[in-house]
């Protein structure tokens, strides 16, 4: 259906039922029941889809795998294998993955042109002129009494003196290069840079990373964090407590500046320091919208944007521009919620279905979720943790795993399950077990021995964690 002007002031705008910022998980939530809506969807991407297709979750976790495979072939060697990687064809990997994703991209933008006549796509970047009205630079004007704003986030930037290169990269761009670089430097210690670390280190790449922090991740439970530095410090050079000064280009290499006064050369660096939210393109603040310090928009628990402490009516956000966690499946939910919540005011829902599991795909894979131990004795809640090594079990055996092991943290009494921490392989698949626990209220008490276990699967190291777990209460 044809797009009204907007009344009165905004008579030269284009109303809409709905404006959607951000065609990730706000393209998802745009589903046949909205069918009878207009629905304005923006989208300035270089790519159609969202930052998890086109620059994240789904990509870095393809290169990953193939990362994996490498490393465990050059890992045989101690299960009695001698097998090599011959040098990687990095294009043929890349256009591999690329060749997916960029498809399901173009696909997505040619079924809103093509099959959703109620649905117009602009794809060009937008700020709020109030808080019903959006501008582009070009000057088009849409408005609407629901918007709602998923736009996402961006790399954070080098806070150093450099001047542009293209040997500079963020985590956007780096897995689109045209070949492998000898060297690559990469500057930050969390999720993205540990799992780059792990793929171009696989792939033969000398690799550094340089982090400000006495150890890498270290927002994670200590032991994981320092368990995984210990792991990581075999397989790539590790300087920590270190931050960059300048970045120079010395002929064909970059010479990095540490502030210590350490000089690196490399032909490549990686800025991978976590990502910003795009509010600042939006003019959230000058629009009057709540925002975090970090500059994330405020929402309540119904997705509701927030001015001046109070629900703005019709204004929902989701995902990386409001949620602390930047997850693909935490956005997902949020979509799910704001959806019914545009459709049944009168009935609106919120909240979440339970403690959010996060994983890192380097290697050793990690996955946790909730309370760690040190988290439990700040909040004065009486709780004890126990671990359970990879390496005890049959599976371990079968590995030759000495580095992974499982945590978890339970309430001392009621059993109740308050977090879980793994680093080993398939954490990611490991932790799910523990988090239907503790998403459905259910104790720790005959966890282990109320269900069978396949035994001798990986499994077990979070059966007998949980077995422990019991006989320590």
């Amino acid at each position: 259906m044809a797009p009204e002007p907007a009344p009165g002031d905004g008579a030269d705008a284009r109303t809409f039922d709905l404006i959607v910022v951000g065609a990730g998980s706000g393209n998802a939530l745009v589903g046949p029941e909205f069918a009878h809506w207009s629905v304005a969807l923006i989208d300035d991407g270089e790519r159609f889809g969202g930052t998890s297709l086109n620059a994240a979750s789904i990509p870095s976790k393809m290169f990953a795998h193939v990362a994996d495979v490498a490393a465990d072939a050059g890992a045989g060697s101690r299960l009695g294998l001698s097998a090599t990687v011959d040098p990687v064809d990095w294009a043929r990997v890349r256009d591999r993955i690329f060749g997916r994703t960029d498809a399901i991209s173009d696909a997505g933008l040619l079924f809103r042109h093509a099959t959703s006549p109620n649905v117009t796509v602009f794809r060009e970047t937008f700020g709020f002129e109030d808080q019903h009205t959006l501008m582009s630079a070009s000057g088009v004007r849409l408005h609407s009494d629901r918007i709602v704003v998923a736009a996402g986030s961006r790399p954070r930037p080098l806070l150093a003196s450099y001047d542009p290169d293209p040997a500079i990269l963020d985590s956007d761009d780096v897995m689109r290069i045209e070949s492998l670089p000898e060297s690559l430097v990469i500057v930050g210690g969390g999720p993205v840079a540990v799992e780059f670390a792990h793929i171009f280190s696989s792939f033969g790449v000398d690799v550094t990373i340089v982090t400000r922090s006495e150890r890498l991740l270290t927002r994670l439970d200590a032991a994981v964090s320092e368990r995984f530095t210990e792991s990581a410090s075999q397989r790539w050079r590790v300087l920590t407590e270190e931050l960059v000064e300048a970045i120079d280009r010395g002929g064909d290499l970059l010479v990095v500046t540490l502030e210590s006064g350490r000089q690196l050369e490399t032909e490549l660096v990686l800025v991978a320091q976590g990502r910003i939210p795009n509010t600042d393109t939006l003019a959230a603040a000058a629009a009057g919208f709540d925002l975090y310090s970090d500059g994330r928009l405020v929402v309540d628990s119904q997705q509701r944007m927030l001015s001046r402490g109070a629900p703005v009516p019709g204004l929902y956000a989701l995902g990386d521009i409001s949620s602390a966690t930047k997850l693909k499946h935490v956005a997902n939910h949020e979509a799910r919620v704001v959806a019914h919540n545009i459709l049944h005011p009168d009935a609106p829902t919120g909240g979440d279905p339970g403690p959010i599991p996060a994983a890192i795909f380097s290697r050793p894979q990690i996955a946790h979720f909730g309370l760690t131990a040190a988290d439990a004795l700040a909040e004065g809640i009486d709780a004890v943790a126990v671990t359970q090594d990879y390496r005890h079990t049959a599976y371990g055996w079968a590995t030759e795993d000495e580095t992974g092991f499982c945590t978890i943290v339970v309430e001392r009494g009621s059993g109740e399950l308050l977090g879980a921490h793994i680093i080993g392989p398939e954490a990611s698949i490991l932790i799910q077990p523990l988090v239907l626990a503790a998403s459905f209220g259910m104790t720790v008490r005959g966890l282990a021995r109320g269900q069978y276990w396949p035994h001798p699967a990986a499994s077990e190291v979070v059966e007998n964690a949980l077995l422990k777990a019991e006989e320590a209460l």
